[in-house]
């Protein structure tokens, strides 16, 4: 098999990952494109620019990467094919025009479901037993293109969005280690997607963190695993005051006050945390903090600010 020149678009864990697979496998990788990281953001994953340059492969960090300057460079490079591994920018047509073997991406999910953004929150958000990662050729549309091969991962009900990454980001890594000699190759398998099982969704803000008490537990328990650390967090309010909560457990304690009235702290338990009662159920929130203060567990947060059994939260 013939020499393939890469151009790697990768960004976060599975880039990181992805691009070293490339690298274990001396192939020939003639650029990798990346992100400047924000510094708005908390950066909590691996440098994919900071591997690159470990390797002496060429960086770039464009704010767009269809600018026709930009994409001059790369028909420069002559790249046989084009890896986007998380890389947070469409690839314009023109761009994917330049590889004869292509553009290929990888996705966060299952295809045709969960298109779109922040996919590891949305399916904890929606309470899923499963997901995967997707290989799948680019085409304009985003995360619509054929798809050439799949792994699955299961969701344990512990999972948070970071847990759940890494065990994404090891599927990725392995999926494609055993895909691309077949891609390499121009021999890879396309599964057209069907479009009317497609299901899309939208980046996540921290303002989408509010928890909404008159939902049942597992909803929201489901959120707050989706939003927990390294995410913006789940929050609610007393007495004006936010509250983040950072980590909580389902549990089958049956409402004893104030029964019926989502938000309220129906108990405190030592070493446990506190009982929220919810539409549905109660939940058993253990980790919290105000806005500005550190984080604590949240029986103690109750005695610390004396706050009764029967308060609300939520208002």
């Amino acid at each position: 098999m013939g020499s393939v020149k890469v151009a790697v678009f990768a960004y976060h864990d599975v880039g990181y990952e992805c691009l070293k697979v490339l690298i274990d496998s001396k192939e020939e990788t003639v650029t990798v494109v990346t992100h400047e990281d924000d510094p708005k953001e908390e950066i909590w994953f691996q440098s994919v620019a900071e591997l690159a340059r470990q390797h002496h492969l060429p960086v770039y960090t464009p704010s767009s990467p269809n600018t026709p300057g930009f994409i001059d460079l790369i028909r420069k490079l002559a790249p046989d094919l084009i890896l986007s591994f998380y890389y947070r920018r469409i690839l314009s047509r023109e761009l994917l025009a330049i590889p004869r073997l292509g553009g290929i991406n990888l996705h966060g999910s299952l295809l045709p479901k969960y298109r779109g953004r922040s996919p590891v929150n949305w399916v904890l958000v929606n309470g899923e037993s499963e997901t995967g990662v997707t290989l799948h050729y680019m085409v304009e549309k985003a995360d619509a293109g054929d798809i050439i091969a799949q792994r699955r991962v299961l969701i344990d009900r512990e999972d948070t969005a970071l847990s759940l990454f890494r065990k994404m980001t090891v599927a990725a890594a392995k999926l494609l280690k055993e895909t691309y000699p077949l891609i390499k190759a121009g021999t890879a398998p396309r599964t057209p997607q069907d479009s009317q099982s497609a299901s899309t969704f939208g980046g996540r803000r921290p303002e989408d963190g509010k928890i909404t008490w008159e939902s049942p537990a597992f909803s929201i328990y489901n959120l707050i695993r989706a939003v927990t650390h390294p995410y913006p967090g789940a929050f609610t309010f007393h007495n004006g005051r936010k509250l983040y909560v950072w980590g909580a457990a389902l549990n089958h304690r049956s409402s004893t006050v104030n029964k019926g009235i989502p938000g309220t702290i129906e108990a405190v338990e030592k070493g446990r945390g506190m009982f929220v009662s919810t539409e549905e159920g109660s939940l058993l929130v253990t980790r919290v903090q105000f806005e500005g203060e550190e984080e604590v567990p949240a029986d103690l947060l109750t005695e610390r600010y004396k706050i009764p059994v029967g308060a609300r939260l939520g208002r």
